[in-house]
This record gives C-alpha cells, structure tokens and sequence, in this order.
C-alpha cells in the first residue's frame, strides 16, 4: 500500500464516516492519519472510531496514525431575555461579568474575567465568528463599554475573540484534560493543541505527557504568529488553522501568514498541516471548485508535509470523493518540474550537528548515485523526521522496531513507515535495510540503497551514521 505521493492527507472522522467500510475506504484513497475531533462527539464515538482504525491497521499491515484534534477554551457570551438582538453601526454596547441578569439591547454577559483583564482601550472584540466587530472604548476589571464598528444580529451564547491581546488563560480546559486522559488510554499518536498563544501553552501541555505523545501547535491567533518561533521550536508539528486565523485577521493576511509559517516549518524540520475549508464546497458537491483544486496545489508547491479535512471527511456528503479528490491534486502538483525546483529553492542549511552534517551528505550522496530508497532506520522518529526535512526525491523508508513511531511517521512528507526487528549492530541493521527495500517494493537486487542511523542503536536522537549498500 504505497502512496504515489510525498506530501500526506489528514481525513477528519465523524458522523459520515463512522463505520468500517467508510474508513477503509478512506484509507485506500489517501488518508494517511485520521482526526479525532474531540469538539464534537463522545468519548464512546471517539472510541469506535479509533477501535476500528486499529483494527483496520491491522488487516492490512500498514501503521495509520491517529490525531486527537483538543476543543481548547471557547469564549462566549451569555443570553439574551428577549432573544437576538440588533446591533447597527455606532450602536453603544456594554460587556460585564453579570451572568445572572440576561442580556438585553444595551448589554450582556461576558463570563472570562481573563478577556477583561487583557482589554484595553482600543481593542477589537469579534463576536459571532467575525461578524460582528465591536472596539473598545472603556474597560476595567469586570466590563467593557463598546462601540459597534460592524453591526449584526447577535444571539445566545456566540463565540468571542479577541485579536489584539494575549489573553491569560490556558490553552487546556478542564474538558481538553479529560479528554487528554482518555486519548492517552486509546494510545493516540498526535495532540492538537488548540488555540496555542505562546510557546508555554505547549510546555503546559508537554508536561503532562511527556515523550509519549507528539504535539501539534493549532497557529489560529495572532498572538501565535507573533511568537512563531519560539511555537514552532517547541512543538512536533504545526497546524494552520485558517478558521479561526481568518476570524481574528484579515483575510488578505492569511496567504502570506501560511507561507510564512511554512518557511518556519521547514527550516526548523518540524511538519506542517494546512488546515481548514481546503475543499469547502464537497461538503455538499461531489466536485471541488478550480479555487479550492488550486489552494490545496499551492500548499504542496509551498512544501507542506499534509494537507487536511475537516467537514468534507467528517460530516459531508462525499467524504470518499473529497479525500480521493485531495489524492489526485498532490499527485498532480508532485509531478509537475516546477514543484521539485521550489522545493530546492526552499532549501535552508540544516543544524549545523552530527544530523545536520548526515542530511547534506544524504543529499549529495543521493544526487550523485540516484539510490532507489533511503532508509532512516530510528527508534524515536528522529532520523527519518531530518530525511524528511531535506525532501530528497529517492522516497524515504522509514524502518523502526516501535509501532508507535510507525504511526508517528505517517504524518512526515515522503516516508514510507514499516515495522523492523530491533537490530544487534550496523550489519544487520543493513541486511534488514535492504530486505525490507525489496518488500515494500521500492527495488530490487542490485540496487543502491543509503541507510541513515544513530549509534548506539537503540539510542534515540542520535542520528550520526550513513552507509551505501547494494541489494543482494
């Protein structure tokens, strides 16, 4: 089961395609991971879903990795006595700590104590996924006095954002706790960290488990973009999630916004999701616009390791088609000459360490001799994330003795994960190399193949070791 393709597909599980049919079939098209999105569900569907991907990885031999997408906090309003409300440009609106009263056409409740404590005069607040704006022109520690700046019908409890300030709350809920707790029983392979402002929301996170699972930063407010190095060097992986980026910025901001995180991405080695309406209209047609075909090509052009679903796998009416859909435009765009030169142009100089030094030579190395696979034998994922990193045109096999970083590696842009015996020393390790080059169905004897490991063996991190073997 080889993909065509270097660059893989996230396909978001939910209510249509809950079953084991549908998620093999989505797997046969393309999906490479598959989404939990803990916002919607119960823990029993959630469940389900993941007993069936295991059991599916199973019959057919292949590591699927598994993502377990975190709600983070919601921020809301209260309610409202007499039901929606108008607000009109220049309309006075006050926001206030007083739950028990209900709203009314001049104010209502905005339970965060945290959001009040962040305002200041001058601050945006965008009610209603960014319908409504509203600027602030007073405040104190338990109310906002507003003026309206774009108008709309406002009702119960809609969503608050608040571009302009860091606001000092956890990016983990008591819910994303329980939730996190319960993934960690199921043995998920990636946390999504949602709505992440600063690099400390991933240490908060990383604290809780450790090295036993990969993080991916959710980038989705401004103040993330503005701490995006420090993110990116704390987190696995990154998600762009474009929803609610597009909610607190501009969009016209959000091109180049997602172009810029990729760069940070690539250069510092780390994965990168674009995320979020990518083939928006198959939720309801079998068929993608010429827009949407050409937003998921210029991710792959821009180099992003994969490319997701959300409603259109989840919840739409042609989950099969959009995944098959999203399959065929990546393998498009990878064959096009112009793509493998903007990945050469997007090259950086790697870290200038053992891993680094191992990554050049790789490269050379494989211009050179044109090998018909690379082979990152790794115990952590490590040495096949910095293959990765390189994005060399001999497809990488990602050889491991642990299944878990097996299905780690199915996100990584253009390796191929498989499960090996745990070696004794280089010889061996070279011999199940080759062995396993010839079973995945990469070459044959006679072939060159480049190994790349870290001694000790079984010492992760530690990539220092590359050798050139011929199949026999």
């Amino acid at each position: 089961m080889r993909r065509t393709r270097n660059a893989k597909i996230v396909a978001t599980l939910g209510p249509a395609s809950t079953d084991r049919a549908t998620i093999e079939a989505l797997f046969r098209a393309g999906a490479d991971v598959f989404r939990l999105n803990f916002s919607h569900g119960t823990h029993e569907d959630h469940r389900a879903r993941y007993q069936i991907i295991r059991d599916l990885e199973r019959d057919l031999g292949r590591p699927i990795g598994v993502l377990l997408d975190l709600q983070g906090p919601k921020l809301r309003i209260g309610t409202f006595a007499q039901g929606p409300i108008q607000l009109l440009k220049d309309d006075p609106f006050r926001f206030d700590l007083d739950r028990a009263t209900a709203g009314t056409q001049q104010r209502v409740a905005l339970p965060h104590p945290e959001i009040f404590a962040a305002l200041q005069p001058g601050a945006n607040l965008l009610l209603d996924d960014g319908r409504i704006r509203v600027r602030v022109i007073r405040c104190g520690p338990d109310f906002a006095e507003t003026t309206v700046v774009v108008g709309g019908i406002l009702s119960d409890r809609k969503g608050v954002n608040v571009p302009d300030v860091v606001v000092p709350v956890s990016a983990l809920t008591p819910k994303d706790r329980a939730d996190l707790a319960f993934g960690l029983t199921l043995g998920v392979d990636w946390i999504a960290l949602s709505f992440v402002q600063r690099a400390e929301d991933i240490a908060e996170l990383r604290a809780l488990v450790g090295d036993k699972i990969a993080i991916v930063a959710k980038l989705e407010k401004p103040a993330a973009v503005h701490a995006l190095e420090d993110i990116v060097e704390a987190s696995d992986a990154v998600m762009v999630a474009r929803g609610d980026l597009g909610v607190e910025m501009p969009a016209e901001k959000v091109p180049g916004i997602q172009k810029r995180i990729i760069r940070s991405c690539r250069q510092h080695g780390k994965p990168v999701i674009i995320a979020t309406q990518m083939l928006e209209s198959m939720v309801t047609s079998p068929v993608p616009t010429r827009a949407e075909a050409s937003d998921v090509a210029n991710a792959i052009y821009d180099g992003a390791d994969a490319v997701m679903l959300s409603a259109e796998s989840a919840s739409g009416r042609y989950p099969l088609e959009a995944v098959s859909v999203m399959n065929r435009v990546i393998e498009e765009t990878e064959a096009d000459p112009t793509h493998r030169k903007m990945l050469e142009d997007s090259l950086t100089p790697p870290p200038a360490d053992f891993a680094g030094g191992i990554a050049i030579a790789m490269r050379q190395i494989a211009a050179l001799l044109d090998p018909v696979a690379i082979v990152a034998y790794t115990n952590s994922g490590y040495s096949a994330f910095v293959m990765s990193r390189e994005r060399p045109e001999a497809p990488i096999l990602g050889l491991t003795p642990q299944l878990a970083t097996a299905r780690r590696l199915a996100l990584a842009w253009g390796v191929h994960s498989a499960l090996s015996p745990q070696v004794a020393n280089v010889g061996e390790m070279t011999s199940f190399a080759c062995q396993a080059v010839m079973e995945e169905g990469f070459g044959v004897r006679g072939d060159t193949v480049v190994v790349i490991a870290g001694l000790p063996l079984a010492q992760s991190g530690t990539t220092n070791l590359l050798r050139i073997a011929h199949i026999v």
